[in-house]
Protein backbone atom coordinates (compact mmCIF):
# COMPACT_ATOMS: atom_id res chain seq x y z
CA UNK A 1 0.00 0.00 0.00
CA UNK A 2 3.27 2.51 0.68
CA UNK A 3 4.72 2.07 -2.04
CA UNK A 4 1.19 2.52 -4.43
CA UNK A 5 0.56 5.25 -2.60
CA UNK A 6 4.63 6.94 -3.14
CA UNK A 7 4.26 5.85 -7.22
CA UNK A 8 0.73 7.46 -7.29
CA UNK A 9 2.22 10.63 -6.05
CA UNK A 10 5.14 10.80 -7.78
CA UNK A 11 2.85 10.35 -11.23
CA UNK A 12 0.98 12.95 -9.99
CA UNK A 13 4.02 15.18 -9.08
CA UNK A 14 4.82 14.78 -12.81
CA UNK A 15 1.46 15.93 -14.31
CA UNK A 16 1.17 18.83 -12.13
CA UNK A 17 -0.03 21.78 -13.71
CA UNK A 18 -0.76 25.00 -12.05
CA UNK A 19 -4.03 25.66 -13.22
CA UNK A 20 -5.41 22.53 -12.03
CA UNK A 21 -5.46 21.26 -8.55
CA UNK A 22 -4.72 17.78 -7.55
CA UNK A 23 -6.52 15.39 -4.83
CA UNK A 24 -4.63 12.96 -3.24
CA UNK A 25 -7.04 10.45 -1.29
CA UNK A 26 -5.10 9.26 2.85
CA UNK A 27 -5.44 7.20 5.13
CA UNK A 28 -3.69 7.39 8.36
CA UNK A 29 -1.20 4.80 7.79
CA UNK A 30 -0.93 6.28 4.28
CA UNK A 31 -0.06 9.94 5.71
CA UNK A 32 2.32 8.34 8.28
CA UNK A 33 3.91 5.90 5.29
CA UNK A 34 4.48 9.03 2.73
CA UNK A 35 5.94 11.45 5.92
CA UNK A 36 8.15 9.19 6.80
CA UNK A 37 10.07 9.07 3.52
CA UNK A 38 9.56 12.46 2.56
CA UNK A 39 9.99 14.57 6.12
CA UNK A 40 13.04 17.08 5.99
CA UNK A 41 13.96 15.61 9.39
CA UNK A 42 13.41 12.03 8.61
CA UNK A 43 15.35 12.19 5.12
CA UNK A 44 17.98 14.33 6.98
CA UNK A 45 18.33 11.80 9.93
CA UNK A 46 18.60 8.64 7.41
CA UNK A 47 21.32 10.69 5.85
CA UNK A 48 23.05 11.20 8.60
CA UNK A 49 23.19 7.84 9.45
CA UNK A 50 24.92 7.02 6.34
CA UNK A 51 27.51 9.50 7.34
CA UNK A 52 27.94 7.13 10.51
CA UNK A 53 28.84 4.13 8.34
CA UNK A 54 31.44 5.98 6.00
CA UNK A 55 32.79 7.12 10.07
CA UNK A 56 33.36 3.65 10.38
CA UNK A 57 34.78 2.97 7.11
CA UNK A 58 36.68 6.08 7.56
CA UNK A 59 38.35 5.20 10.99
CA UNK A 60 38.44 1.44 10.10
CA UNK A 61 40.94 2.38 7.48
CA UNK A 62 43.39 3.69 9.67
CA UNK A 63 44.47 0.52 10.80
CA UNK A 64 44.89 -0.87 7.03
CA UNK A 65 48.55 -0.44 5.45
CA UNK A 66 49.05 3.03 3.99
CA UNK A 67 50.46 2.78 0.51
CA UNK A 68 52.04 5.63 -1.16
CA UNK A 69 53.45 6.41 -4.02
CA UNK A 70 55.65 9.46 -5.59
CA UNK A 71 57.17 10.54 -8.43
CA UNK A 72 59.54 13.73 -9.17
CA UNK A 73 61.94 14.89 -11.10
CA UNK A 74 65.24 17.80 -11.01
CA UNK A 75 66.61 19.85 -13.57
CA UNK A 76 69.78 21.99 -12.13
CA UNK A 77 70.23 24.82 -14.26
CA UNK A 78 73.47 25.15 -11.66
CA UNK A 79 75.28 22.17 -10.28
CA UNK A 80 76.41 22.97 -6.87
CA UNK A 81 79.91 23.32 -6.32
CA UNK A 82 81.78 21.16 -3.69
CA UNK A 83 85.22 22.20 -2.73
CA UNK A 84 88.59 19.56 -1.85
CA UNK A 85 91.44 20.93 -0.62
CA UNK A 86 94.04 22.08 -2.56
CA UNK A 87 97.11 20.13 -1.41
CA UNK A 88 98.39 16.49 -0.68
CA UNK A 89 96.98 13.97 -3.09
CA UNK A 90 94.51 16.37 -4.44
CA UNK A 91 96.83 18.98 -5.38
CA UNK A 92 96.59 20.17 -8.57
CA UNK A 93 99.29 22.94 -9.42
CA UNK A 94 97.48 24.30 -12.65
CA UNK A 95 94.88 25.74 -9.57
CA UNK A 96 96.47 28.77 -8.03
CA UNK A 97 93.98 28.65 -5.29
CA UNK A 98 94.39 26.35 -1.96
CA UNK A 99 90.72 24.63 -2.91
CA UNK A 100 89.64 22.91 -5.78
CA UNK A 101 86.58 23.42 -7.06
CA UNK A 102 84.17 20.15 -8.07
CA UNK A 103 80.67 20.14 -9.30
CA UNK A 104 79.36 16.84 -8.29
CA UNK A 105 76.76 16.35 -9.53
CA UNK A 106 74.28 16.08 -13.06
CA UNK A 107 71.81 18.27 -14.99
CA UNK A 108 68.67 15.76 -14.00
CA UNK A 109 67.78 13.55 -11.51
CA UNK A 110 64.44 11.67 -11.22
CA UNK A 111 63.12 9.70 -8.67
CA UNK A 112 60.51 7.00 -8.32
CA UNK A 113 59.65 5.46 -4.77
CA UNK A 114 56.57 3.70 -2.95
CA UNK A 115 56.00 3.87 1.03
CA UNK A 116 54.13 1.53 3.17
CA UNK A 117 53.22 1.55 6.52
CA UNK A 118 50.86 -0.62 8.85
CA UNK A 119 49.97 0.01 11.99
CA UNK A 120 51.30 -2.73 14.38
CA UNK A 121 49.62 -1.10 17.61
CA UNK A 122 47.86 1.75 18.76
CA UNK A 123 45.62 2.18 21.69
CA UNK A 124 43.76 5.09 20.44
CA UNK A 125 42.86 2.63 16.95
CA UNK A 126 41.17 0.28 18.52
CA UNK A 127 39.10 2.24 20.92
CA UNK A 128 38.06 5.60 18.21
CA UNK A 129 36.94 1.96 15.77
CA UNK A 130 34.79 0.96 18.77
CA UNK A 131 33.67 4.59 19.05
CA UNK A 132 32.69 5.07 15.31
CA UNK A 133 30.66 1.78 15.69
CA UNK A 134 28.85 3.27 18.94
CA UNK A 135 28.30 6.45 16.43
CA UNK A 136 26.51 4.24 14.27
CA UNK A 137 24.21 2.95 16.85
CA UNK A 138 23.64 6.77 18.10
CA UNK A 139 22.38 7.84 14.41
CA UNK A 140 20.62 4.79 14.18
CA UNK A 141 18.84 5.67 17.64
CA UNK A 142 18.75 9.43 16.07
CA UNK A 143 17.07 8.03 13.71
CA UNK A 144 14.12 6.49 15.63
CA UNK A 145 13.63 9.84 17.61
CA UNK A 146 13.15 11.70 14.37
CA UNK A 147 10.43 9.43 12.88
CA UNK A 148 9.02 9.13 16.37
CA UNK A 149 8.44 12.58 16.05
CA UNK A 150 7.20 12.58 12.68
CA UNK A 151 4.58 10.30 13.62
CA UNK A 152 3.70 11.95 16.94
CA UNK A 153 3.40 15.52 14.79
CA UNK A 154 1.68 14.03 11.44
CA UNK A 155 -0.96 12.57 13.84
CA UNK A 156 -1.47 15.57 15.48
CA UNK A 157 -1.89 16.89 12.37
CA UNK A 158 -4.58 14.55 10.82
CA UNK A 159 -6.51 15.13 13.82
CA UNK A 160 -6.77 18.66 13.49
CA UNK A 161 -8.13 18.36 9.77
CA UNK A 162 -10.58 15.86 10.70
CA UNK A 163 -11.94 17.54 13.52
CA UNK A 164 -12.24 20.75 10.96
CA UNK A 165 -13.65 18.62 8.60
CA UNK A 166 -16.50 17.88 11.26
CA UNK A 167 -16.59 21.38 12.70
CA UNK A 168 -17.45 22.60 9.13
CA UNK A 169 -20.30 20.02 8.84
CA UNK A 170 -21.40 20.76 11.97
CA UNK A 171 -21.55 24.70 11.07
CA UNK A 172 -23.25 24.30 8.11
CA UNK A 173 -26.00 22.43 9.29
CA UNK A 174 -26.22 25.04 11.80
CA UNK A 175 -26.22 27.35 8.88
CA UNK A 176 -29.20 25.56 7.31
CA UNK A 177 -31.11 25.05 10.10
CA UNK A 178 -31.21 28.75 11.01
CA UNK A 179 -31.61 29.71 7.19
CA UNK A 180 -34.94 27.46 7.59
CA UNK A 181 -36.18 29.02 10.66
CA UNK A 182 -35.27 32.71 9.16
CA UNK A 183 -37.51 31.63 6.40
CA UNK A 184 -40.30 30.67 8.36
CA UNK A 185 -39.69 33.77 10.60
CA UNK A 186 -40.35 36.22 7.87
CA UNK A 187 -42.98 34.52 6.00
CA UNK A 188 -44.97 34.54 9.78
CA UNK A 189 -44.14 38.43 10.37
CA UNK A 190 -45.21 38.85 6.67
CA UNK A 191 -48.50 37.40 7.63
CA UNK A 192 -48.83 39.09 10.74
CA UNK A 193 -48.36 36.55 13.40
CA UNK A 194 -44.33 37.36 14.89
CA UNK A 195 -42.70 40.85 15.12
CA UNK A 196 -40.13 42.15 13.21
CA UNK A 197 -37.77 42.27 16.12
CA UNK A 198 -38.26 38.21 16.11
CA UNK A 199 -36.71 38.42 12.64
CA UNK A 200 -33.98 40.45 13.51
CA UNK A 201 -32.97 38.30 16.16
CA UNK A 202 -32.82 35.25 13.89
CA UNK A 203 -31.02 37.41 11.04
CA UNK A 204 -28.35 38.07 13.87
CA UNK A 205 -27.87 34.80 15.15
CA UNK A 206 -28.04 33.51 11.16
CA UNK A 207 -24.97 36.33 10.90
CA UNK A 208 -22.84 34.67 13.77
CA UNK A 209 -23.59 31.37 12.37
CA UNK A 210 -22.29 32.12 9.20
CA UNK A 211 -19.23 33.75 10.41
CA UNK A 212 -18.75 30.51 12.38
CA UNK A 213 -18.36 28.14 9.05
CA UNK A 214 -16.46 30.80 7.39
CA UNK A 215 -13.73 30.00 10.77
CA UNK A 216 -13.92 26.72 10.59
CA UNK A 217 -12.85 26.91 6.44
CA UNK A 218 -10.15 28.98 7.15
CA UNK A 219 -9.19 26.84 10.11
CA UNK A 220 -9.46 23.54 8.19
CA UNK A 221 -7.51 25.14 5.28
CA UNK A 222 -4.81 26.10 7.80
CA UNK A 223 -4.67 22.43 9.59
CA UNK A 224 -4.32 20.94 5.92
CA UNK A 225 -1.24 23.20 5.05
CA UNK A 226 -0.13 21.86 8.71
CA UNK A 227 -0.40 18.44 7.89
CA UNK A 228 1.41 18.95 4.08
CA UNK A 229 3.84 20.96 5.74
CA UNK A 230 4.56 18.09 8.77
CA UNK A 231 4.53 15.36 5.95
CA UNK A 232 6.76 16.69 3.36
CA UNK A 233 3.63 17.01 0.62
CA UNK A 234 3.69 20.28 -1.92
CA UNK A 235 1.63 22.69 -0.66
CA UNK A 236 0.19 22.70 -4.24
CA UNK A 237 -2.08 19.11 -4.00
CA UNK A 238 -5.27 18.99 -2.10
CA UNK A 239 -5.89 16.91 0.49
CA UNK A 240 -8.91 13.97 1.12
CA UNK A 241 -9.12 12.42 3.90
CA UNK A 242 -10.82 8.88 3.97
CA UNK A 243 -10.58 8.06 8.02
CA UNK A 244 -13.27 9.67 10.23
CA UNK A 245 -13.82 10.36 13.73
CA UNK A 246 -15.97 7.69 14.39
CA UNK A 247 -13.63 4.71 13.60
CA UNK A 248 -10.43 6.43 13.87
CA UNK A 249 -9.82 5.65 17.83
CA UNK A 250 -12.41 2.55 18.55
CA UNK A 251 -12.61 2.71 22.24
CA UNK A 252 -11.34 -0.46 22.96
CA UNK A 253 -7.70 0.56 21.59
CA UNK A 254 -7.88 3.73 24.16
CA UNK A 255 -9.16 0.91 27.00
CA UNK A 256 -5.81 -1.52 26.05
CA UNK A 257 -3.16 1.90 25.81
CA UNK A 258 -4.42 2.84 29.58
CA UNK A 259 -3.61 -0.51 30.76
CA UNK A 260 -0.08 -0.46 28.62
CA UNK A 261 2.97 -0.62 31.01
CA UNK A 262 5.02 0.55 27.89
CA UNK A 263 8.98 -0.09 26.43
CA UNK A 264 11.92 1.86 27.06
CA UNK A 265 11.87 5.36 25.66
CA UNK A 266 14.77 5.91 22.38
CA UNK A 267 15.55 8.59 24.72
CA UNK A 268 17.25 6.70 27.13
CA UNK A 269 18.64 4.78 24.73
CA UNK A 270 20.08 7.64 23.23
CA UNK A 271 21.23 9.15 26.74
CA UNK A 272 22.70 5.44 27.58
CA UNK A 273 24.49 5.76 24.09
CA UNK A 274 25.51 9.24 24.72
CA UNK A 275 27.30 7.65 27.99
CA UNK A 276 28.70 4.93 26.65
CA UNK A 277 30.82 7.27 23.98
CA UNK A 278 31.95 9.65 26.85
CA UNK A 279 33.41 5.86 28.64
CA UNK A 280 35.26 5.16 25.19
CA UNK A 281 36.70 8.95 24.63
CA UNK A 282 37.76 8.49 27.98
CA UNK A 283 39.29 5.16 27.86
CA UNK A 284 41.38 6.50 24.40
CA UNK A 285 42.94 9.48 26.40
CA UNK A 286 43.88 6.66 28.71
CA UNK A 287 45.48 4.95 25.70
CA UNK A 288 47.32 7.78 24.13
CA UNK A 289 49.97 6.97 26.70
CA UNK A 290 50.86 4.13 25.17
CA UNK A 291 53.36 4.33 22.70
CA UNK A 292 52.15 3.62 18.94
CA UNK A 293 54.43 0.94 16.65
CA UNK A 294 53.97 0.94 12.94
CA UNK A 295 55.59 -1.34 10.25
CA UNK A 296 57.36 0.74 7.74
CA UNK A 297 58.55 0.43 4.23
CA UNK A 298 60.41 2.02 1.25
CA UNK A 299 60.79 1.53 -1.97
CA UNK A 300 62.41 3.64 -4.32
CA UNK A 301 64.63 4.07 -7.81
CA UNK A 302 66.74 7.16 -8.73
CA UNK A 303 67.76 8.18 -12.27
CA UNK A 304 70.06 10.72 -13.35
CA UNK A 305 71.99 11.88 -16.89
CA UNK A 306 73.11 15.51 -18.14
CA UNK A 307 70.31 15.63 -20.63
CA UNK A 308 66.36 14.77 -20.26
CA UNK A 309 66.72 12.23 -22.40
CA UNK A 310 69.81 10.09 -20.93
CA UNK A 311 68.24 10.51 -17.33
CA UNK A 312 65.38 7.80 -18.47
CA UNK A 313 67.90 5.54 -19.98
CA UNK A 314 68.01 1.90 -18.01
CA UNK A 315 71.46 2.07 -17.39
CA UNK A 316 71.14 5.47 -15.49
CA UNK A 317 68.56 3.91 -12.87
CA UNK A 318 69.58 2.64 -9.59
CA UNK A 319 67.31 0.96 -6.93
CA UNK A 320 66.99 0.94 -2.96
CA UNK A 321 64.75 -0.68 -0.64
CA UNK A 322 64.29 -0.23 3.57
CA UNK A 323 61.86 -2.40 5.93
CA UNK A 324 61.68 -1.13 9.64
CA UNK A 325 59.61 -0.03 12.56
CA UNK A 326 58.93 2.80 13.91
CA UNK A 327 58.22 3.32 17.59
CA UNK A 328 56.25 6.97 19.21
CA UNK A 329 56.60 7.22 22.91
CA UNK A 330 54.50 9.97 24.34
CA UNK A 331 56.48 11.49 27.38
CA UNK A 332 55.02 15.27 28.13
CA UNK A 333 52.83 16.71 27.16
CA UNK A 334 51.95 19.37 29.41
CA UNK A 335 49.49 17.54 31.84
CA UNK A 336 47.12 17.62 28.68
CA UNK A 337 45.75 14.39 28.38
CA UNK A 338 45.24 14.39 32.48
CA UNK A 339 42.88 17.37 31.72
CA UNK A 340 40.92 15.44 29.47
CA UNK A 341 40.05 12.85 31.70
CA UNK A 342 39.17 14.43 34.29
CA UNK A 343 37.06 16.20 31.95
CA UNK A 344 35.65 12.99 30.67
CA UNK A 345 34.50 12.02 34.12
CA UNK A 346 32.73 14.81 35.12
CA UNK A 347 30.70 14.67 31.67
CA UNK A 348 29.69 11.12 32.69
CA UNK A 349 28.69 12.27 35.82
CA UNK A 350 26.71 15.39 34.47
CA UNK A 351 25.02 12.75 32.06
CA UNK A 352 24.47 10.11 34.71
CA UNK A 353 22.33 12.88 36.77
CA UNK A 354 20.45 13.72 32.82
CA UNK A 355 19.23 9.60 32.85
CA UNK A 356 18.30 9.63 36.53
CA UNK A 357 16.53 12.91 36.14
CA UNK A 358 14.98 11.89 32.33
CA UNK A 359 13.71 8.23 33.89
CA UNK A 360 12.05 10.21 36.72
CA UNK A 361 10.30 12.51 33.92
CA UNK A 362 8.99 9.60 31.73
CA UNK A 363 6.84 8.17 34.70
CA UNK A 364 5.72 11.27 35.58
CA UNK A 365 5.31 11.79 31.80
CA UNK A 366 3.42 8.31 31.69
CA UNK A 367 1.41 9.56 35.02
CA UNK A 368 0.46 12.76 33.40
CA UNK A 369 -0.74 11.05 30.22
CA UNK A 370 -2.98 8.64 31.45
CA UNK A 371 -4.48 10.62 33.51
CA UNK A 372 -5.47 13.35 30.98
CA UNK A 373 -6.37 10.54 28.25
CA UNK A 374 -8.94 9.60 31.62
CA UNK A 375 -10.01 12.52 32.52
CA UNK A 376 -10.67 13.58 28.47
CA UNK A 377 -12.35 10.55 28.01
CA UNK A 378 -14.81 11.24 30.50
CA UNK A 379 -15.28 14.91 29.53
CA UNK A 380 -15.93 13.59 26.09
CA UNK A 381 -18.43 11.34 27.38
CA UNK A 382 -20.37 14.36 29.23
CA UNK A 383 -19.91 17.00 26.04
CA UNK A 384 -21.79 14.17 23.81
CA UNK A 385 -24.57 13.91 26.68
CA UNK A 386 -24.78 17.44 26.18
CA UNK A 387 -24.59 17.51 22.89
CA UNK A 388 -27.78 15.37 22.91
CA UNK A 389 -29.42 17.19 25.10
CA UNK A 390 -29.01 20.63 23.61
CA UNK A 391 -30.52 18.73 20.27
CA UNK A 392 -33.38 17.52 21.85
CA UNK A 393 -33.98 20.96 23.73
CA UNK A 394 -33.89 22.50 20.13
CA UNK A 395 -36.22 20.34 18.95
CA UNK A 396 -38.74 20.49 21.39
CA UNK A 397 -38.25 24.66 21.41
CA UNK A 398 -38.80 24.34 17.77
CA UNK A 399 -41.87 22.55 17.84
CA UNK A 400 -43.49 24.60 20.29
CA UNK A 401 -42.77 27.76 18.71
CA UNK A 402 -44.42 26.13 15.15
CA UNK A 403 -47.55 25.14 17.33
CA UNK A 404 -47.53 28.98 19.04
CA UNK A 405 -46.72 28.11 22.43
CA UNK A 406 -43.29 29.19 22.25
CA UNK A 407 -41.42 32.45 22.08
CA UNK A 408 -38.90 32.74 19.47
CA UNK A 409 -36.41 34.01 21.87
CA UNK A 410 -36.49 30.66 23.12
CA UNK A 411 -35.76 28.84 19.78
CA UNK A 412 -32.72 31.26 19.38
CA UNK A 413 -31.73 30.69 23.03
CA UNK A 414 -31.81 26.78 22.20
CA UNK A 415 -29.77 27.14 18.74
CA UNK A 416 -26.81 29.06 20.55
CA UNK A 417 -26.59 26.63 22.88
CA UNK A 418 -26.98 23.86 20.68
CA UNK A 419 -24.28 25.69 19.10
CA UNK A 420 -22.09 26.26 21.86
CA UNK A 421 -22.55 22.07 22.44
CA UNK A 422 -20.89 21.27 18.97
CA UNK A 423 -17.87 23.85 19.46
CA UNK A 424 -17.29 21.49 22.96
CA UNK A 425 -18.08 18.18 22.17
CA UNK A 426 -15.92 18.25 19.08
CA UNK A 427 -13.14 20.32 21.44
CA UNK A 428 -13.30 17.35 23.97
CA UNK A 429 -13.03 15.33 20.91
CA UNK A 430 -9.65 16.54 19.61
CA UNK A 431 -8.32 16.68 23.32
CA UNK A 432 -9.03 13.06 23.35
CA UNK A 433 -7.01 12.35 20.22
CA UNK A 434 -4.46 14.37 21.08
CA UNK A 435 -4.40 13.11 24.81
CA UNK A 436 -3.85 9.58 22.92
CA UNK A 437 -0.90 10.28 20.88
CA UNK A 438 0.59 12.14 24.09
CA UNK A 439 0.35 8.64 25.78
CA UNK A 440 1.34 6.66 23.32
CA UNK A 441 4.67 8.92 23.24
CA UNK A 442 5.23 8.27 26.79
CA UNK A 443 4.98 4.74 26.41
CA UNK A 444 7.49 4.63 23.91
CA UNK A 445 4.66 3.26 21.02
CA UNK A 446 4.55 5.82 18.57
CA UNK A 447 4.65 3.53 15.36
CA UNK A 448 2.57 3.40 12.39
CA UNK A 449 0.62 0.47 13.80
CA UNK A 450 -0.61 2.83 16.70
Amino acid sequence: MKNYILAFLFLVMGAYEVTAQQFVRLSLEDALSYSLENNSNAKNARLETLISKATVKETTADGLPQINGSFGINYNPSIPVVFLPNDGPFANPDIPGDVIPARFGVSYQSTLAANVTQMLFDGSFFVGLRAAKTYKNLTDLDLVKAENDVIESVKKAYFGVLVNQERIKLAKANLSRIDTLLQETKALNEAGFAEKIEVSRIQVQRNNTYTQVERSQAALEISEQILKLQMGMPMEFDLELTESLETINPIEELDALLAEEGTERVEVKQLNTNIELINLDLKNNHAQYMPSIDLVGNMQRLGAGNTLKTTFNKQNWFGSSLIGLSMSVPVFDGLRKSARIQKNRIQIQQLENQRYFLNESIKNEVFTAKTNLRNDLEVLNVQRENLELAKEVYDISKIKYNEGVGSNLEVVEADAALIEAEINYLSALYDGLIAKVDLEKALGLLSTEN
